[in-house]
């Protein structure tokens, strides 16, 4: 697995490098080396943040921790990760490595595996062409966390989305 590391308002030390490499190939098990893994290291306040993202295969492994802690925060990263894989296994056996998950042993604590994913609504709608900003508008106005239309400029499906820290992302489908 190859992985990068970033920092934000955090310096990087050697022990924190070392250390969460060291954690990182207990994923080895998992992915190939064709895998890449960010983590991103950040402070905010008095709590320590670790980001990790690994890329395989067309499928994005995601986790965000905040802890007390720097190294707490990997250890729960990590973990949570590994908390993903067991949890959809089956969907993912023919995307891990081959027999990842064949040796595996459960924790202590075994997480119940997701065999479907249920449904429970279903819309249908034309998106009207609009604005970014009308988007914006329109789904704070319907108090929703993201909104989906055509864009007026190109027509193609859009969506725009409230993000954690109150600002707005915007997804444009070619």
């Amino acid at each position: 697995m190859k992985i990068s590391m970033a920092c934000r308002r955090i310096d990087l030390t050697q022990g924190m490098k070392d250390y969460a490499e060291k954690k990182l190939q207990k994923l080895d098990k998992f992915f190939d080396e064709s895998a890449d893994a960010k983590l991103v290291f950040s402070v905010e306040k008095d709590r320590q943040k670790v980001e990790l993202t690994i890329f395989h295969h067309n499928t994005i492994f995601r986790v965000e921790t905040v802890t007390e802690d720097i190294y707490a925060s990997v250890d729960k990263a990590i973990s949570d990760v590994e908390r993903q894989i067991r949890k959809n296994k089956t969907r993912l056996e023919k995307r891990l490595r081959s027999g990842a998950l064949d040796s595996y042993n459960m924790p202590v604590e075994a997480v119940e595996e997701e065999k479907d994913f249920t449904i429970v609504k279903k819309k249908v709608f034309s998106a009207k062409p609009m604005s970014t900003e009308e988007a914006i508008l329109q789904m704070n106005l319907l108090g929703h966390e993201f909104f989906v239309y055509a864009d007026a400029e190109n027509e193609h499906p859009s969506i725009v989305y409230k993000r954690k820290d109150g600002n707005y992302g915007l997804i444009e489908l070619e």
